[in-house]
Order: C-alpha cells, then structure tokens, then sequence
C-alpha cells in the first residue's frame, strides 16, 4: 500500500463527522441524563456503524480499495478489542453503583478524553516505528503477551481500589463519597469538591489508557499509517458506549467472545513477529532453497497484501465464531451456596 499525503482538509472532514455526531448526542438527542431504551440503543448502534461503513466508502473513493480494506480491518480490530473494555466498564459501574443514567454521561466524556491520548499515543508511536523499526518486534512480543494472558480471563477479580489510579486521585482532589447527579464537582462549604462521579470517570479513562497500550500496537500490525490508525480507532470508540449498553444485557451470554479476543491479539503479534523470524530463516539457511526463497519475499514484503486479506478474514472468523460458540454452547449458571437448616 503507498504512502498517501493526506490534506489538512481530509483530517478537518473527519474531525467533522465526529464532532457533528458527538454534538448531536450529547447535545440534543441525550442533553438529559438517562438510562437509553433498547430501541434507542440499537438507534444509535446503526448510526455508529454506518458513520464508519460511511467512512470507509470515502477512503474508498479518494484513496482506492487497499486503504479502504485497511481501515476496515482496522476498525474490526479496533472494535473487537473495544469490547473487552466494556467488560470492564461493567466491572467498574457494578463495583461503584453507578445509576444507570449517569453512565451515559461517564462514557461520553470518557471517550472525549480518549480522542486526546489515543491521538497522542497513536502519533508517537508510528513516529517511534518509522524512526526504529525494531520496535515494532517488541509490540508484536507484547502483543502475544497480552494475547496468552487474556487466555486466563482474570477480570473477574478485578477491584478499582487496588489501583493505584484511586489511591493517586483521592490523595490530591478531594472527593466526596456520594453522587450528585450527574455532576462532576460541587460547591460545600466554599470549597471545590469532586464527586463519586469523577472518581469512576477518573478509573475509566485509566482504564482506557491501559487498553490502548494493547489495541493501538494491534492496529500497526496492519498499518502504520497515522490517519487509517487514528480514524479507525475513534470510530471504534465512539460506539462504546452505546454497545455498552447493548451488552450490559447479554454479558453473560458472549463467554467465548474473550477467547476469541484473546486469538486475535495473538494472532496479530504473531503476524508482526513474521519478518523477523524470516529473517532468522534466512541467516541460517539461503534462498535458493524452498523455505529460504519463501523466507526472502516475506522479508522484502512481497505479501503484505495478501497479509491485509488474512488478517480481515482472521479477526471476522474469530469474532462469529466466538459468538456462535456463545449461542450453542450457553455458559453453565453458578450455584449458589444455599445455607441448609439441619434442624428441618
């Protein structure tokens, strides 16, 4: 895929779409705090997806079908590993009690903090690839890391007071141990103090941090390009909190789609470790035999294409296929412990 030299007016048409779509949100659609009916859920899942698919079809038409096919990739990617997040959220609004209908609020400016560090995080990053390419080796390790980790499933022990995040906000912004609505901060006693509310926006934008740590080196394994990186990432997180809501009610239910999750982040590592391997197989072998001539075109990057094909059939197989696994084979529920009277 060639480098593209993208215009000031292509990032200003993609920052419009955004924030033209966060404007109507939070702005008009949602300016009240409340818990969303499923019928308005799935409403604005539809507009999520199709202001990607949206997307696609514009980089598509400016670009050709090689970007187009990238930032799809991408974005099943992006959206994939998003949902793992949400996993979490839930963890986190259950442990604090968040009602319902400050959650909406919570996410919304999460993923507002969001558009800032992943566009920092992202933008240093391909800097770091460009001018150290070995680096992107130690994503792929990380990546398959993160992979065979997530194999365990450990958020089920999650508790946000062991992290150090809370420990750090409540040693310097006073926090109040109550929600007040819907607000940030209130004013007792002259004094500026924050709510409970802050604190769980506080852990859910931490939250967010430490999975980009995880999501954006995926992404490169695609593409290093900064504006297919960039722009499948938001719109894969500008939906979440809507698919917040639509799994919230069927968490339960998806208990494969971790392990599928997990295949494709070590998937992706794997793939990125490629050229490196190659290159060992190159040292120890020529290429004048089948495995060494096979090992040089990976090294000279001849598949790169074909990898961009693979890698979108691999991550839509592994989502259905997780899903479906779900659906034919439900979880078993967990017996509860039942205190039994001897004496009856």
């Amino acid at each position: 895929m060639e480098a593209i030299e993208y215009q000031t007016w292509h990032w200003l048409f993609f920052f419009g779409i955004v924030l033209t779509a966060l404007f109507v949100d939070i702005g008009i659609v949602n300016r009240t705090s409340h818990a969303p009916s499923r019928k308005e859920t799935f409403a604005w899942a539809t507009v999520w997806v199709s202001l990607a698919l949206g997307f696609n079809v514009f980089l598509w038409s400016q670009f050709g079908i090689r970007h187009a096919q990238t930032f799809f990739t991408g974005y099943l990617i992006e959206l994939s590993l998003s949902i793992d997040n949400l996993f979490v959220f839930l963890l986190i609004f259950s442990y604090f009690r968040v009602p319902k209908e400050y959650q909406h609020r919570v996410l919304f400016w999460g993923i507002m903090g969001a558009l800032v560090m992943r566009m920092i995080m992202i933008f240093v990053g391909a800097e770091l690839v460009e001018r150290f390419h070995w680096i992107i080796y130690v994503f792929g390790a990380f990546l398959i890391y993160t992979g065979l980790k997530m194999f365990k499933g450990d958020d089920e022990d999650f508790d946000p007071t062991e992290s150090g995040i809370v420990r750090f906000a409540t040693r310097y912004i006073r926090i109040t141990k109550e929600y007040h609505g819907d607000k940030f901060f209130i004013i007792k006693d002259g004094a500026r103090l924050g709510t409970l509310l802050l604190l769980v926006l506080i852990v859910v934008e931490f939250t967010d941090l430490i999975f980009a740590v995880d999501s954006i080196p995926a992404i490169f394994g695609i593409t290093t390009d900064r504006y297919i990186v960039y722009t499948s990432n938001i719109f894969a997180i500008l939906g979440l909190r809507t698919f917040y809501f639509l799994l919230a009610d069927v968490a339960d239910r998806f208990h494969f789609l971790k392990i599928g999750l997990a295949f494709i982040l070590t998937f992706i590592g794997v793939k990125m470790m490629l050229p490196l391997m190659a290159s060992i197989t190159l040292a120890l072998t020529n290429n004048t035999t089948i495995v060494g001539a096979f090992a040089q075109r990976m090294v000279d990057g001849e598949f790169k294409d074909e990898m961009i094909n693979i890698s979108l059939g691999v991550v839509v197989s592994a989502i259905v296929i997780s899903i479906v696994a779900s659906l034919i084979f439900p979880s078993k529920p967990e017996k509860k412990e039942t205190e039994t009277d001897t004496d009856n």
